[in-house]
This record gives structure tokens, C-alpha cells and sequence, in this order.
């Protein structure tokens, strides 16, 4: 397929070239007849130049164009802020048929799964009037008290 192309390509060149140039017929020329001959080509050589050189500087204008218009798009977007994202409450389920779409077909609880923790109480001890304590501790019958208590 590539060689074809470029088959054609060169084909569509040739006719385009033969179409605006015609072939040279050099035979039975005088010498003046060359002369002026070859002034009228590089008359048109010359206009040719002129052509190829305004088309790559229009070429060159417009890519100048293009990258200062990139450079002000890339600036742009380095200066624009983007928005806080929401927060979404979402059940499981939801979340399941958004990501998976149409193949969950039954709801998944998540809280099945989880072990239950049982917290335990902490032991208060109970805040009384520490002047009562002393005087009832006072002595051999407070440290028995003591030792009582902690067994």
C-alpha cells in the first residue's frame, strides 16, 4: 500500500509539472532566440523565489503565532484554581454499582464481617472526704483495715 502511494504521489507530480511547465523545444534555436529564452526562465525563476519566500514567512509568522498562544494557554492554566471537592456520602452498595456497574446483582454488608469489642468498665474509685479516712486509719486497727482490704 505504501508503494502504491508513493507510486501515486509521484505520478500526480509529474502531470502537475507537466501541466505548468512545458517541455523545451530547444531544436532549430538561434542563438538569440537561447539567450532571450533563458532570460524569460530566470525571470520566472526569480518570481518562483519571491512566491516560496513570502509562503515561509507567512509559514514562519503563523508558527510564531501558534507557540505564543500555547505559552498563554500553558500560563493560564497554571493560574487557575481549582474547586474544593465535596464530600459524598455513598453507601457500599452504591459505591459497588458505580465501580462494577450493572454485574453486582446482590447487596454486600461490610459490617457482617467485623468482630464486636466489649469495653470494660474502669473501676472508680469513690472520692470521699479524705479527713474521715485519716482518722479511721489512724493507729494499729487502720493498717489492719488496710491489709484487709487489699486481700
Amino acid at each position: 500500500m505504501l508503494l502504491a502511494e508513493s507510486q501515486e504521489k509521484e505520478l500526480e507530480k509529474e502531470r502537475v509539472v507537466n501541466e505548468s511547465v512545458p517541455p523545451l523545444k530547444l531544436s532549430g534555436l538561434s542563438a538569440q532566440e537561447l539567450q532571450t529564452l533563458c532570460k524569460e526562465l530566470h525571470r520566472k525563476i526569480d518570481v518562483a523565489d519571491e512566491e516560496r519566500y513570502d509562503i515561509e514567512a507567512k509559514v514562519a509568522k503563523n508558527i510564531k503565532e501558534i507557540e505564543d498562544l500555547n505559552r498563554k494557554v500553558f500560563d493560564l492554566k497554571g493560574k487557575m484554581k481549582r474547586p474544593a471537592l465535596k464530600r459524598v456520602k455513598i453507601s457500599a452498595d452504591a459505591m459497588l454499582g458505580a465501580l462494577l456497574g450493572s454485574r453486582v446483582k446482590e447487596s454486600v454488608d461490610f459490617k457482617v464481617n467485623l468482630k464486636t469489642v466489649k469495653k470494660e468498665e474502669e473501676k472508680k474509685e469513690e472520692v470521699t472526704d479524705w479527713r474521715k479516712n485519716v482518722e479511721a486509719m489512724s493507729g494499729m486497727e487502720g493498717r489492719k483495715k488496710l491489709f484487709d482490704a487489699n486481700q
